[in-house]
């Protein structure tokens, strides 16, 4: 039998960000047909969530349009052309104009003739940061009862690679929704010296009851980091009822903060020292047999990176 030659993976430093003490805000938006109004409540919310002392801020999958695969062609906007594009334009803005940074859940996004399902990421001065494309579509097989048929993959492309964005509350890795059922996508981040995992994601009734909150608490506690999600409210619009219970978790695992299903501004306070401590504990990066499995980043470009 031949044999592979594998080099061995180096994970990278978690370096002290700029700023590792901060509360961030989770707005969990109720979501109607109309984008102007999701718009505004957008804004609105996320004023809200800067007033109660949030400087870092998410929002949900789909915040500007129903969660129902034939409307994201008609609200989906061009990334490159943020000033002809409403959502972004208002995200850039109160960026800005707050001061904060927005993990700006995700909208559908058009170019060169695919739809993407897309996060965007704006620092405090209003620049698009980074934007993450979600790589695992939603394709339910055979539906659970009383759910619709949903099959992400009709209408949306897939993205290619993972997001890792620097700021200054550290590094942020980035999920879609039905990216955290995928752990290999938190262990990359993890390697690549994640202190937060941001997942805004809108499950549906069935696979929330049983699955966000576990999804959540064993992405954080195996790669012992942050993990922070936002859902639409489940009084959103569409056929597609969402779970909502949006989260924030902690490196080993607890919930620190989480909300019930109803439109709600979440703050909750983050301190990085607590992943030090739960590594320190816990060392499992040292505990791990690199001569019998071994994990590849074939994207990486650097120990470091």
């Amino acid at each position: 039998m031949a044999t592979v030659a594998v080099q061995s993976f180096v994970s990278a430093p978690l370096r002290i960000p700029k700023i590792a003490q901060f509360k961030i805000g989770i707005c969990q938006l109720k979501v109607t047909t109309e984008k102007s109004a999701n718009i505004l409540n957008a804004r609105n919310l996320i004023q809200a969530a800067a007033e109660q002392g949030a400087s870092l801020i998410l929002l949900p999958e789909m915040w500007n349009c129903p969660y129902s695969t034939n409307l994201f062609a008609k609200f989906a906007e061009d990334f490159s052309d943020i000033d002809s594009a409403p959502s972004l334009l208002m995200l850039s803005e109160v960026a800005s104009s707050l001061g904060v940074t927005i993990i700006g859940g995700s909208i559908p996004e058009k170019d060169a003739g695919q739809l993407y399902n897309s996060c965007p990421v704006f620092g405090p001065n209003g620049e698009l940061k980074a934007k993450h494309r979600k790589i695992h579509l939603f394709d339910m097989g055979k539906p659970f009862p009383g759910e619709v048929q949903f099959k992400e993959s009709d209408n949306i492309s897939a993205g290619e690679k993972p997001t890792v964005v620097d700021t200054d509350f550290g590094r942020i890795g980035i999920g879609i929704c039905h990216d955290i059922r995928f752990p290999e996508l938190a262990m990359t981040y993890s390697a690549r010296g994640a202190h937060l995992i941001c997942y805004p994601g809108a499950f549906n009734m069935s696979t929330g009851a049983t699955l966000w909150e576990l999804e959540q608490r064993t992405r954080a506690v195996d790669n012992q980091l942050y993990v922070a999600s936002c859902s639409p409210s489940r009084d959103s619009a569409g056929s597609y009822m969402i779970w909502g219970h949006s989260t924030v978790v902690g490196p080993m695992g607890e919930i620190i903060a989480t909300t019930g299903h109803e439109e709600a501004v979440l703050i909750a306070e983050i301190d990085y020292a607590a992943i030090q401590w739960t590594r320190e504990s816990l060392p499992l990066e040292s505990q791990k047999h690199d001569d019998i499995y071994q994990f590849v980043d074939l994207l990486r470009e650097s120990p470091n990176s």
